[in-house]
């Protein structure tokens, strides 16, 4: 039962993520991100089936909840409706594909050579204080690279926002 749940929220996880970005329903950016509303649900409910019930429900209640507003909340102060009709141009559509191509070749040779074991840690399967600890300790450097990730894209919203006001 577990495998079939398992390729369930993983298809659900691949096909709304593929349809955040290539959407052939709709070329609404409000479409993509109700897409990756769906596609947060489903990776949470990966992480109820990995016995992670705390991850699973911060992924829904901080990312599908509050981040999602947030995204909707800059889509629509920044009205992107003119930014949908833009055709998308073959030349940059290449570029692109072969950017983060390379750059996936270039990750997966990091990390196939890396020689790093996968950090597996089955004492913290379920408990919220061991998970605290190890994130504050462990992980803080990305923690913090995470905060002022977000905190630098609100910042540019702000000046975005405030240069069409004028």
């Amino acid at each position: 039962m577990t495998d079939a749940l398992f390729y369930l929220f993983a298809a659900m996880s691949l096909l709304f993520g593929f349809l955040v970005v290539a959407n052939p329903f709709s070329r609404n950016p409000v479409t993509s991100v109700m897409f990756l509303v769906l596609t947060i649900v489903s990776l949470a409910g990966l992480f109820v089936l990995l016995h992670a019930f705390f991850l699973a429900a911060v992924q829904v209640l901080v990312y599908a909840g509050a981040v999602m507003v947030l995204f909707l909340f800059v889509i629509m102060l920044l009205n992107i409706a003119e930014e949908t009709k833009r055709r998308i141009k073959l030349f940059g559509a290449l570029t692109g594909l072969g950017t983060v191509g390379g750059l996936a070749a270039l990750l997966t040779h990091t990390l196939w050579n890396s020689g790093i074991p996968t950090p597996m840690n089955p004492s913290l399967e379920g408990e919220t204080k061991l998970l605290g600890q190890v994130l504050f300790t462990q992980y803080l450097l990305p923690f913090e690279i995470v905060s002022i990730l977000i905190l630098v894209a609100m910042v540019g919203v702000i000046l975005l926002s405030k240069r069409e006001l004028k």
